[in-house]
């Protein structure tokens, strides 16, 4: 397997045993430590199939969706880490604290998926993994491919993953919040253009948190005019192959599977809508995106 190198990747390691769930295991990236939860199957896991796994906006690799579908992949023989994004706080677990500034950028997360590839390298894992992203993490872990073509990745696997556009952007933004969001990226560009990125926009609405803290640039790296935000968009520029799965009752990301379709060629792009599942495939949706997975892994 290829090795990525990163010059401020400390691999510092501790794993807390439990027979009844997944290890944990933490390393340090840039003076952060940040946690995943480690899901093997049996003692020779480093030789068979493993999923490395990305949550969506302010979540955590424990909840519902990633915990369910580790346990999925462990009884069909797949091993996995689901990992905690960092968002630049020192040893998080659960979904963030709206109550904390907001300085953390949705790129940020290409580094650490990275430290967690490093990580698992050092295991000596010995096959190429599947990295699986859930809405915002599903463009995350696209975006990493893109910038990484030399990842040791046998495919994307991208659940609901993230739309954009910057019409949709700001609509959503007036609708859930009830104000305007121009006049705000107008005044984060001033304030970066004027050498104060890191300054926090005090009472503004963040992503799920209303009336928070948010520094210039992180209300900029998430709401400013992006077009590799369109996870669609990233699909024909990846060298990896493609499984995009879509609920037809997800009301958080809306016309995944219009997008997606024409780009459907059977073999880089695979298209998979769960007709009933909303944007969690809760129940017994994560025994079919299981059952997807191990047959991308089996050739089937």
């Amino acid at each position: 397997m290829k090795t990525l190198h990163f010059a401020s990747l400390a691999l510092s390691l501790s794993l807390v045993l439990s027979p009844l769930a997944a290890k944990e295991v933490s390393l340090v990236e840039e003076g952060l430590t940040l946690h995943a939860n480690l899901e093997t199957a049996g003692a020779d896991w480093q030789q068979g199939p493993f999923v490395l796994m990305t949550h969506g906006t302010l979540a955590h690799g424990e909840m519902e969706l990633m915990q369910g579908l580790q346990a999925a992949l462990k009884d069909r023989g797949i091993g996995s880490l689901s990992l905690t994004l960092s968002l630049g706080l020192d040893q998080r677990r659960g979904m963030y604290d709206c109550a904390q500034p907001h300085r953390h950028r949705h790129e940020d997360a290409l580094k650490e998926i990275g430290a967690w590839l490093t990580w698992l390298q050092s295991q000596r894992l010995t096959k190429p993994l599947i990295l699986l992203g859930h809405s915002r993490g599903g463009n995350q872990a696209a975006r990493f491919a893109a910038a990484h073509p030399e990842a040791a990745l046998s495919h994307l696997v991208l659940l609901a993953p993230q739309t954009w556009t910057e019409t949709g952007t700001a609509d959503d933004y007036q609708q859930r919040f009830g104000k305007p969001l121009p006049p705000l990226l107008e005044r984060a560009s001033q304030m970066r253009d004027a050498g104060q990125a890191d300054a926090l926009l005090e009472g503004v609405d963040f992503l799920y948190c209303p009336a928070t803290q948010a520094s210039a640039a992180a209300f900029l790296s998430y709401y400013g005019p992006d077009p590799a935000m369109d996870t669609p968009g990233l699909l024909p520029g990846l060298k990896v192959p493609v499984l995009v799965v879509a609920g037809s009752q997800d009301q958080v990301v809306q016309g995944l599977t219009e997008k997606v379709q024409p780009l459907v060629d059977g073999r880089q792009v695979q298209l998979l809508e769960l007709d009933g599942a909303d944007h969690f495939f809760r129940d017994l949706y994560i025994e079919d995106i299981a059952d997807a997975v191990q047959a991308l892994v089996s050739g089937d």
